[in-house]
């Protein structure tokens, strides 16, 4: 570590930019060394060129928080979210990106970076390996042979073992499958899942097939952009071929020339994995034109595969092996068994307190999962002691119980959560960190604001109508009323009783109650619905809104 480390500011880098970080200094990224000036960012974005005229397919940028560069660092040190720091940037360009008063403004840098340690790798550190590596091997155990590769963030089924055996087959090739574990998963969300179901899938691909995660981030799911970025991280992990889902190859993409990817150094061929379906008869999947036509069965889409796990239906035999579906069912347990988060909004004395307790106690009675209770004047009192009411405390306050809340919904139980919790952003961070490993329901309660004054035992509304409260949400400060809200309550126009009813009721239809029968006649209508082909699998869930917006119901 340089001497000087300590006395340089440092920055926290997200998710998506430890993926470029750590593609940039193992030598996915080559020959970029570091983060684009305002010059490549141009070249790419309007040529599909570096600045001297390399191929390369998308900007590879860095955008940090204002407060954390001062306006004479001429360097950067790059942390991950434990604070290690991995890299340091040499500033070499620095550009306002974002508005906003100091410290609240975005920059974006640019500069090579420096690499100090090699990331810490978190589940399957062990497949984690430098491209170089896994090009040496490759080449050493087939020289001069062609390596088919195949970025996915979707498990493998029975259609992509196929394929990927098939066109294998035709090029003599050894099978290179990169999960891409930047950003979520379909159907699984989590990386480490998805890595699972890729393991699982190898048992039924070819002998010496390599399975290496790489970080990723998704760069415009389905275009050719993220094919294009794909092909670079393939190449420089020793693919001499691509393969690509139809919806990823669109004629003859930008970036491409005769189906070939125009990328620094050896160009990628692309191979077009075609118009595939199940053949009931021969029991196989194959390209649909050599099944008779009307015979064939569609692949289920990422929503209704999503349904069929959510209702806890058996994943079909013709759709995915059994250890694949096994890993899914893991993954994706059904509603009634998952971790689920109820998020109570509204002004001070609303009533969201008084139903959360209503609710909390009826789930205890009913006893199907531990219940966890976050009120917002206890979390105050603990959790969040010392806290102003600050927007930045408003939302750091949000933040802790969104951090618990996933906790306990991660370990399977129910988080009901009543803050105020007055602005939209703060939420929706609370929705990302729970869905990450389970279920997020936003219930608003929407009584007005001359009723909760009127109801207050303190007389806060009067103090701060008086002016003797400031920043009181709905009086002196804002309250952003939600558009995402799951369920919408009126407790001016109706009782406790009927709101915990009303959110007992959105839990059973959505299928995060259901007793032991209702859930094998849930999983067994899902089931009727997927053999038919599609009829009622787009696991929406019906959503009652109640109160003074009137009877309606729209899908969750």
């Amino acid at each position: 570590m340089p001497a000087e480390l300590a006395d340089w500011p440092a920055s926290t880098l997200s998710e998506a930019q430890l993926g470029d970080l750590e593609l940039l200094t193992s030598g996915a990224f080559a020959p970029l060394r570091g983060f684009m000036d305002a010059a490549e960012v141009t070249a790419v974005t309007e040529h599909g060129t570096l600045a001297d005229g390399t191929p390369w397919p998308v900007p590879v940028i860095l955008d940090v928080p204002a407060g954390a560069v001062p306006a004479d660092a001429t360097r950067l040190v790059l942390q991950d979210l434990e604070g290690s720091p991995l890299a340091v940037l040499s500033i070499t360009e620095r550009a306002p990106i974002s508005p906003g008063s100091g410290d609240s403004g975005l920059v974006r840098l640019a500069g090579p970076v420096t690499p100090l340690r090699e990331p810490e790798h978190g589940p399957f550190r062990q497949l984690r390996r430098r491209p170089g590596d896994v090009r040496d091997e490759l080449a050493g155990g087939s020289p001069g042979g062609n390596v088919l590769a195949y970025a996915t963030r979707r498990p493998l089924n029975r259609r992509h073992i196929g394929q990927l055996r098939h066109y294998a087959g035709q090029l003599n090739a050894r099978l290179l499958v990169l999960p891409l574990v930047c950003g979520p998963a379909e159907i699984v969300t989590r990386p480490e899942a998805l890595v699972r179901a890729v393991l699982a899938a190898r048992q039924h691909l070819p002998a010496g097939t390599l399975v290496v995660p790489v970080p990723l981030a998704p760069r415009g799911a389905g275009t050719d952009v993220d094919l294009r970025a794909q092909g670079i991280v393939a190449a420089a992990y020793g693919a001499t071929h691509l393969l690509a889902d139809p919806s990823d190859v669109t004629g003859s993409p930008a970036g491409t020339k005769n189906g070939t990817l125009t990328l620094p150094g050896v160009p990628i061929p692309v191979v077009s994995a075609g118009e595939w379906a199940y053949d009931p008869r021969s029991e196989v999947w194959r390209p649909l034109a050599l099944i008779e036509p009307g015979a064939e069965q569609d692949e289920l889409t990422a929503s209704e595969l999503g349904a069929l796990l959510d209702s806890g239906a058996e994943v079909p035999g013709w759709l995915a092996p059994p250890n694949v579906a096994r890993e899914l069912r893991r993954a994706r347990p059904p509603r009634a068994e998952r971790g689920l988060a109820i998020f109570f909004t509204g002004l001070s004395g609303s009533g969201k307190s008084t139903i959360a307790r209503g609710l909390a106690e009826a789930l205890t009675e009913r006893g199907d999962r531990t219940v966890s209770l976050l009120d917002g004047d206890h979390v105050r009192r603990l959790l969040s002691a010392g806290l102003t009411f600050s927007r930045a405390d408003r939302d750091l306050n949000i933040a802790r119980i969104g951090y618990v809340a996933a906790e306990v919904a991660r370990h399977g139980g129910i988080a009901i959560c009543a803050p105020i919790a007055p602005y939209a952003e703060a939420r929706a961070a609370a929705r990302r960190m729970v869905t990450e490993v389970g279920d997020f329901l936003l219930v608003y309660v929407s009584t007005p604001v001359d009723v909760c004054a009127a109801r207050d035992r303190k007389g806060l509304y009067a103090k701060a109508r008086a002016g003797l409260i400031a920043g009181f949400t709905g009086v002196s400060d804002p309250y952003e009323e939600p558009r995402d809200a799951d369920l919408v309550l009126d407790t001016s126009v109706m009782t406790r009783q009927e709101a915990v009813d009303a959110v007992l009721k959105l839990l059973t239809t959505g299928g995060w109650l259901v007793g032991p029968d209702e859930k094998a006649e849930a999983g067994g209508a899902a089931a009727t619905a997927v053999s038919r082909g599609g009829e009622g699998r787009d696991g929406s869930a019906a959503v009652l809104r109640v109160g003074p917006f009137g009877p309606a119901v729209r899908r969750l």
